[in-house]
């Protein structure tokens, strides 16, 4: 598993530079056109989006018909790109949305290599390769002994004061360190993969949304499990934002659960009933 963390690691740190160099190269642009820049941000908006989609179509119609940059004797003004730095400065960003492009296509052929994509990841709408990628390279099914295991490593399970598991001082244990004289110390950390839960609870639960209806029980159980807090008197004054995060995290276990079932039977370790079915009665259909 260390070979498809690095490469999934590797693919994320390629696309964070790439939006940041994007957010710059906007930046750049909105100042010379009398605009405005926005803060930097972790994301690209969808007007930054469209902007970098124009900054593109400039720059293929300057490189029309050949393999390298023109030379700087040779560079004719397109659009917005007029002068020879602008032009290299948006190759720069292009160069690296590609590279990024391709890692993914090397993640998506090395993932058959694996039976829980094959066999399951797959099939489930809203997970692609991506995310697929980040599943295998964050979790090691062997110590994932229960499901709660899974929501423990992804930052999604109660912490003990019965609030949701966070950054807040309150959540953090103390952790060995070895600092910078070689001696074991004691500082606050968190207990979480906050990676895996950048992923799961900020990316896959809207995939599961966006994904559409048919054969999406995720999607569904999402609106169910939202409908109830809506109209249940310990819920219904809190924010739509606040439900919201709480059917999304409710998803997620869903999908957990089903993924830690199906993941330790490919591998042929034992498989524990969720507390829900055991300890409940309650059974989910995936």
């Amino acid at each position: 598993m260390s070979n498809i963390r690095t490469l999934v690691r590797g693919i994320y740190n390629i696309q964070k530079l790439r939006v940041q160099m994007g957010n710059r190269l906007v930046g750049n642009f909105k100042v010379k056109l009398g605009q405005a820049p926005s803060e930097p941000e972790g994301s690209l908006d969808k007007q930054d989006e469209a902007f970098l989609a124009r900054l593109r179509k400039d720059f293929l119609k300057i490189t029309d018909g050949v393999l390298t940059l023109p030379t700087r004797k040779k560079f004719k003004s397109e659009g917005v790109i007029d002068n020879y730095t602008e032009l290299c400065l948006v190759s720069s960003y292009i160069n690296l949305a590609e590279e990024e492009q391709n890692q993914f296509k090397y993640l998506g052929k090395v993932l058959s290599d694996f039976p829980i994509w094959i066999e399951f990841l797959k099939s489930v709408k809203g997970v692609g390769p991506a995310m697929a990628g980040v599943l295998l390279s964050e979790i090691d099914i062997s110590k994932a002994k229960y499901p709660s295991s899974l929501f423990k490593l992804a930052g999604i399970d109660v912490a003990e004061d019965g609030k949701g598991r966070s950054r807040r001082k309150e959540h953090q244990v103390d952790v060995e360190y070895t600092d910078k004289d070689g001696k074991t110390a004691i500082k606050k950390g968190i207990t979480f993969n906050p990676f895996l839960k950048t992923k799961l609870c900020g990316v896959l639960g809207g995939a599961f949304l966006k994904a559409g209806e048919k054969d999406n029980p995720y999607r569904e159980a999402y609106y169910d499990y939202k409908n109830r807090l809506e109209n249940h008197p310990n819920h219904s004054l809190k924010s739509k934002g606040h439900r919201h995060n709480m059917a999304n995290r409710y998803i997620i276990k869903l999908f957990l659960i089903d993924l830690h079932m199906k993941w330790r039977e490919l591998e042929g370790l034992p498989v524990s009933v969720p507390y829900h079915e055991a300890k409940l009665g309650l059974k989910h259909a995936s």
